[in-house]
């Protein structure tokens, strides 16, 4: 697929309401323009403006072509959501609401009886996100993303499962867990603290991978009771930690590419996608603690040795279940521990760095040279973009 960014001049705008819009927009510059994102605008300079200023569509409409920069953090962003939408459909086609494989359903089910609906939902969103965001790009003259000939590796032959090529691979994964005692603890990984493994996954299915490994129709008993049902539990709970561990990634990726954006209307893109992404994780947060506190606790995968503990039992804040909101940890050097989210520096959290930590959870076990090429290029553009620059 080729890569380059292409900005072309945007098409015309009907004149009626025009100057209102260059208006509204050169008040927000010449605020903007004289202090750095990082001090912000504020909540009582927002309320200054005519609620219609804030509410129309056409508010922060741009007239003008995107920069590079743009450019390139929205290619990649919507590369990332075509690729997160990828995953997000087969866990909907099996566990989702309108599901078809109703023993990984109830199996999820015991992480939280509406895990179907919050499945579909968020597969939903990601389908938004991809949408949206290559539509804005056409919109502004610039190349959308397309990753369709790298739809090339299996899915699953369980029963639910359409068998269709796709981008990613949820057969066998690595799951980093580490994102759980990075958020309970106060210190931060952009001042370079380093966090443990809350759960080891190695190698580890998140879906069912046929029938005969785990059948359809399995009871789903808490806890398991026999090696099939044990099974079918352990991939569940991974489906449950892997949610998390990749909107987690998401939140901290807006947050890193908002940094970079220059354009008013693509910082509100950003921020606005950016929070959903936090609102996914913080769901997913709570629901992967489910496995690992009783009466789930304890689930050993009979085919990989991977165990669920009782981190509860293990004491501490470090492992507590239910302290699922970001601890405060230090943020900016000689001032207060501050919540937020974390880690917001390019090196552990921007486009390379995500591309990297997909590859090394196995999501792309068995994709191409080309698609490693094409992700990485866009990643080094997004990563190489500056606020402010042409």
């Amino acid at each position: 697929m080729h890569t380059q960014d292409i900005t072309l001049p945007a098409t015309g705008h009907a004149s009626s309401g025009a100057s209102t819009e260059e208006d509204l927009q050169a008040h927000w510059r010449r605020v903007v323009g004289r202090r750095s994102f990082l001090k912000g605008i504020g909540l009582a300079g927002a309320a200054a403006l005519p609620g219609s200023a804030l509410l129309t569509d056409s508010a922060f409409a741009s007239t003008g072509a995107l920069t590079k920069g743009d450019v390139a953090i929205l290619r990649f962003l919507a590369a990332a959501e075509l690729i997160e939408s990828d995953l997000w459909t087969q866990y909907a086609e099996l566990g989702g609401v309108n599901g078809g494989n109703q023993a990984y359903m109830a199996a999820l089910q015991n992480l939280d009886s509406d895990m179907p609906q919050y499945i579909a939902d968020n597969t939903d969103d990601e389908l938004s996100h991809a949408a949206f965001l290559n539509a804005y790009l056409k919109s502004k003259g610039a190349r959308p993303v397309n990753l369709d000939e790298f739809r090339t590796l299996p899915s699953s032959k369980a029963t639910g499962a359409r068998q269709i090529g796709r981008l990613t691979n949820l057969m066998a994964l690595d799951v980093d867990t580490s994102w759980y005692v990075r958020y309970r603890s106060t210190q931060n990984p952009d001042l370079g603290a380093h966090f443990p493994q809350a759960v080891t996954i190695r190698g580890q299915a998140a879906i069912p991978l046929n029938d005969t490994d785990t059948p359809p129709g399995l009871p789903a008993p808490v806890p398991p009771v026999g090696a099939q049902e044990t099974r079918m539990q352990a991939i569940a709970n991974t489906a449950g930690f892997h949610f998390a561990y990749i909107e987690q990634g998401g939140s901290s990726l807006y947050s890193i590419m908002a940094l970079k954006a220059t354009s008013l209307e693509v910082l509100r893109i950003i921020v606005s996608i950016g929070g959903v992404e936090t609102n996914h994780f913080s769901l997913w947060h709570d629901k992967a603690g489910n496995a690992v506190a009783q009466p789930l606790a304890g689930v050993t995968d009979p085919e990989t040795g991977v165990t669920f503990p009782d981190l509860n039992a293990k004491g501490g804040e470090l492992n507590q279940t239910n302290l699922i909101l970001p601890e405060p940890a230090k943020f900016l050097r000689g001032l207060p521990a501050c919540s937020i989210v974390r880690p917001t520096l390019d090196r552990l959290g921007g486009a390379v760095a995500t591309i990297n930590s997909f590859t090394a959870d196995r999501l792309f076990e068995g994709q191409s040279p080309k698609f490693f090429r094409t992700v990485l290029k866009l990643a080094r553009e997004a990563d190489a973009a500056s606020r402010g620059a042409v």
